[in-house]
């Protein structure tokens, strides 16, 4: 027991020592820290200054593009449908999806046999026609001779009765010899009537007959015409499309068989808004032919024509909003028809206007110029265009000033900046063509050789780049960035 209780006795002691040991070093640091804290002298709080990318504005004239997005069309497109039922016994070799054809070039022939028997029997009928018609005017001269032979019995009875009344007048004839005679006039007379009606007749028959004649004339010409719409051939030059017929195939009247399209009477059609409408307009209200250009996205060799503003959509579609424009294109190298391609409307000279990053205007519409000291000085502005990733605003005295690039919620005005300024370009720069090893070179161009969504022009040229020395470095990031690679 004795032994427990001095163990006890001991841990105790230990334990008080070691908890007087800590409150003594607790106590040590406290006052050192009191003694660097009062000792030393109080350091003045500096200004934060914040390094800004600034430019210089320059006030000038700018030239804005409206840029949209739209879809190619052709003015000049033809459905091609079959004018009579039958089944097909002949068709060109370039009948197909994307055939090109000429005009006049016979696309299409349908079995005539029914149309060239109708053609013949509307010929036989002409022939009774104009066989019905030469007897009919062989008629009508027989019923002519008739009457006149007709007419001269007629005047010689009329003569012998007026010599019989004269020599009965002169009491030489008798009573009776008159009154046959006046018989024998009057039969003849009525002999001429029945002449006449023969003769009415005859040329009611000859009048027929032409009518009949003229009926099968167009007869036969309605007949010759279907014989030659079993022949179908191509109005103009252009690229056939949505083709839905094959050799021996039977086709309805009326049946749709391709789409014939002119591919060098493009337009493009786009829609803007209100706003960007109101900026195209003349001075008169007018829409100008401006210039536009028309740019397809073909994997760095971007495919571009030059087209002209010539007309507005007459009506706005329910659901839809703004206007619908529509540009001619004159030279469509490489587009087609159904491209959604982008389009620049060049729009009306602004005068007086500075360019700046669209990231330099703040919602409350003003910059952050470079004032006295590097601070920062707050000036409103007027945007007048947003043009992609920059504005054009207009303002006073800001024509050389040095306004921030990127505004940030530390940059405020008052703020002092250290201004970091654009370097002049480094002649060494990214070089724009750039050599490529082999397998490099034939992982692209096997690439582009199985990528169907390549026109075929653009895919020739992009080919042809690949294969040279030098290709273009800014068209091979981006197939390769289609490749995933």
């Amino acid at each position: 027991m004795r032994f427990f209780r001095r163990a006890l006795i001991g841990l105790f002691l230990m334990s008080l020592t070691v908890g007087l040991l800590a409150v003594a070093g607790q106590t040590i640091r406290g006052a050192i820290q009191t003694r660097f804290a009062d000792g030393g002298p109080s350091q003045p709080a500096r200004e934060r200054v914040f390094a800004a990318e600034v430019m210089t504005v320059s006030v000038g004239t700018e030239a804005p593009v409206l840029t949209a997005f739209g879809e190619l069309r052709s003015r000049r497109v033809l459905e091609l449908r079959s004018p009579v039922e039958g089944t097909v016994i002949e068709l060109a070799e370039n009948v197909e999806e994307g055939g090109i054809v000429y005009a006049g070039q016979v696309l299409m022939r349908i079995d005539p046999a029914e149309a060239q028997s109708a053609r013949d029997m509307a010929a036989a009928d002409l022939q009774d026609a104009e066989n019905e018609l030469a007897e009919a005017a062989s008629a009508l001269d027989l019923a002519q001779d008739d009457l006149r032979a007709a007419q001269a019995q007629a005047d010689l009875r009329q003569r012998a009765m007026e010599r019989q009344i004269d020599l009965l007048d002169r009491g030489v004839g008798s009573a009776a010899a008159v009154e046959a005679v006046e018989l024998t006039a009057a039969a003849a007379d009525q002999a001429v009537l029945s002449r006449r009606q023969a003769l009415a007749q005859a040329e009611a028959r000859l009048a027929q007959a032409e009518t009949a004649l003229e009926r099968r004339r167009i007869a036969l010409s309605e007949a010759e015409r279907m014989l030659a719409r079993t022949v179908l051939s191509a109005e103009f030059d252009g690229v056939l499309s949505e083709v839905d017929v094959v050799a021996g195939g039977v086709l309805n009247r009326n049946e749709m068989v391709a789409r014939l399209i002119d591919p060098q009477a493009l337009e493009v059609a786009f829609r803007i808004s209100a706003a960007q409408y109101a900026q195209l307009l003349g001075p008169g209200g007018d829409l100008p032919e401006a210039s536009v250009r028309v740019v397809l996205d073909a994997f760095g060799f971007d495919l571009s024509a030059d087209a002209v503003l010539t007309r507005e959509s007459g009506s706005v579609e329910a659901g839809q909003s703004g206007r619908l424009l529509f540009a001619r294109i004159d030279a469509p190298r490489g587009l087609r028809a159904g491209d959604f391609v982008r389009v620049e409307v060049q729009e009306p000279p602004v005068h007086g206007v500075a360019r700046l990053p669209a990231s330099a205007l703040g919602s409350d519409g003003q910059v952050l110029a470079l004032g006295e000291d590097d601070r920062l000085e707050a000036l409103a502005v007027e945007l007048v265009r947003r043009q992609g990733d920059a504005v054009l605003v207009r303002a006073a005295n800001l024509d050389g000033r040095e306004v921030v690039v990127v505004r940030t919620p530390v940059l405020g005005a008052g703020i002092r900046v250290n201004p970091v300024r654009p370097e002049a370009p480094d002649a060494a720069a990214e070089p724009e063509t750039i050599t490529l090893d082999p397998d490099r070179r034939a992982r692209l161009i096997a690439y582009v050789e199985g990528n169907r969504m390549i026109p075929a022009e653009a895919r020739a040229r992009m080919l042809d780049q690949l294969r040279q020395d030098q290709v273009p470095a800014q068209m091979v990031a981006r197939i390769e960035s289609r490749m995933g690679s």
